[in-house]
């Protein structure tokens, strides 16, 4: 059963800007006011800005009665300028940490720091394709000393083909100030990114370079760790792959070696070790290498000149286990969205993936994330969420843009582009008789004994409410 959402409290906030925007000769859908960062600045305010008819403007919420708190602030570089562009954005410690374009012609990427009361206002280097070319961005988290930022671009080490896309993380020093005067002032001091590596390893690896969709910071395998969604080359055969990375690796790519390419004919290759300045480029000040400075202004001039031409790793992060804990091939529908209860089964001790694809369709998959697991990954459920009554205002649009589980309420939110339908997570109803079940390949591991019972794991459930035990007579207990 698919249940659907009920206004409770509604806010309109409507652009002025229509008429100004249709003579820059943009279309009149163009010109609305498309909502693109909602986010909480505290306890108390919500931050929100929008298109605003290609004029991006922002605005500060009270989350008790929705009233505007304070004026408008310009949104430009907090705001993409029209609502297909991407964009991602997050509070730290009161400054307002975005990545967006920051022009009407979006030829101007940007990562974004601004509204903090004592740090200074920080961007990436305009125009160099060495920090960002053509960046769709995902996700940003704050975590330890650094914010992270999930994108893919057009890559730049790699032109033998033509214009191939890599997935990408890249981080930011929360503390950095910014440069000297002679280099790199007002801009990051520590913007360093690292290719992200979801392939199919063998003779010849099979890569999913298009990030899609990722998860905050969660326990995998007892670390800390981001599962995302990646889908293969627009001009490839069609797949789709869930890879999971642990923070620590890509901690660990960050410190390794940085890449290099001495001029347009040659190949990228490592920077020599000795050819490192120090302290290390993208260390945060006054800590690690950098301890003994107190601000990133204080940074030598080598440092400096060298991470503004060199901010890429050499080394790709690794997915968990080298491979990516579950695959699609055989649909011409990619995935989009994900979310993950890693405290799924009646026993809270495995991981089960929501996935939202382009059709309107959640599969929810029991995945197995340990190298010595005794099980594999199962798809449990494969279900139609959209809803042509609900859903379908201007054509249909079956595309999930968003997932979000409400474990707490046994809910799984899935927003499309004019709807967000609630489905709950007990469903035993929809599979009617127990025994109808019985020999469903949705619900079973591949092998089964008598003498080891197994809890099969179904998150769409309340705790011990459709419990499957394919073991005890091949029956399950609902």
């Amino acid at each position: 059963m698919i249940v659907c959402l009920f206004v409770w409290q509604k806010l309109t906030w409507k652009t002025k800007d229509v008429e100004k925007c249709t003579v820059r000769g943009k279309n009149s859908d163009e010109c609305y006011n498309y909502i693109k960062v909602l986010v909480p600045r505290n306890d108390e305010t919500l931050f929100a800005c929008g298109t605003n008819a290609f004029n991006p403007t922002c605005r500060n919420y009270k989350m008790s009665s929705l009233e505007q708190d304070g004026e408008e602030v310009v949104g430009q570089a907090r705001c993409p300028f029209e609502s297909r562009q991407s964009n991602v954005g997050l509070f730290a410690g009161g400054d307002f940490y975005s990545a967006t374009m920051t022009d009407f012609l979006a030829s101007d990427a940007v990562i974004y720091r601004s509204l903090g009361e004592s740090s200074p206002v920080l961007r990436t280097v305009k125009y160099d394709s060495k920090w960002l070319r053509e960046p769709h961005f995902l996700h940003a988290i704050e975590y330890g000393n650094y914010i992270y930022f999930f994108l893919s671009e057009i890559a730049v080490e790699y032109t033998t083909l033509g214009k191939v896309v890599f997935s990408r993380v890249a981080r930011v020093c929360k503390n950095d100030n910014g440069g000297s005067p002679r280099v790199l002032e007002r801009y990051w001091t520590s913007f360093l990114k690292a290719r992200l590596n979801c392939s199919v390893p063998g003779d010849s690896f099979f890569y999913f370079d298009v990030l899609q969709s990722l998860t905050n910071v969660m326990q995998i395998n007892h670390r800390p760790a981001v599962l995302g969604v990646f889908t293969t080359q627009a001009n490839s055969i069609t797949g789709s792959a869930i890879c999971a990375f642990y923070m620590d690796d890509i901690e660990k790519a960050f410190n390794g070696k940085f890449k290099e390419q001495r001029n347009s004919e040659l190949a990228w290759t490592p920077v020599p070790d000795e050819m490192v300045p120090k302290p290390r480029p993208g260390s945060c000040a006054g800590d690690g290498p950098a301890a003994g400075y107190k601000s990133s202004t204080d940074f030598p001039d080598e440092t400096l000149t060298f991470i503004k031409s060199y901010p890429l790793m050499d080394e790709a992060v690794p997915s968990v286990n080298n491979r990516p804990c579950f695959t699609r091939t055989t649909s011409r529908f990619k995935l989009t969205q994900i979310a993950v209860d890693t405290a799924a089964g009646p026993y809270k001790n495995y991981t089960v993936l929501f996935l939202g694809s382009e059709n309107g369709r959640v599969l929810k998959i029991l995945a197995s994330m340990h190298p010595n697991s005794t099980y594999s990954t199962q798809v449990l459920e494969d279900i139609d969420v959209y809803n042509s009554n609900m859903c379908n205002v201007r054509g249909e649009d079956r595309r999930i843009l968003g997932l979000e589980l409400d474990k707490d309420h046994h809910a799984l939110f899935v927003a499309f582009s004019s709807c967000v339908i609630r489905v709950p997570l007990s469903r035993c109803s929809d599979y009617g008789d127990c025994q109808d079940t019985a020999y469903n390949p949705l619900f079973f591991p591949d092998s089964c004994s008598l003498s080891k019972l197994i809890d099969f794991p179904i998150s769409f459930q309340k705790q011990s409410q459709c419990l499957i035990k394919p073991c005890l007579n091949f029956l399950p207990i609902c």
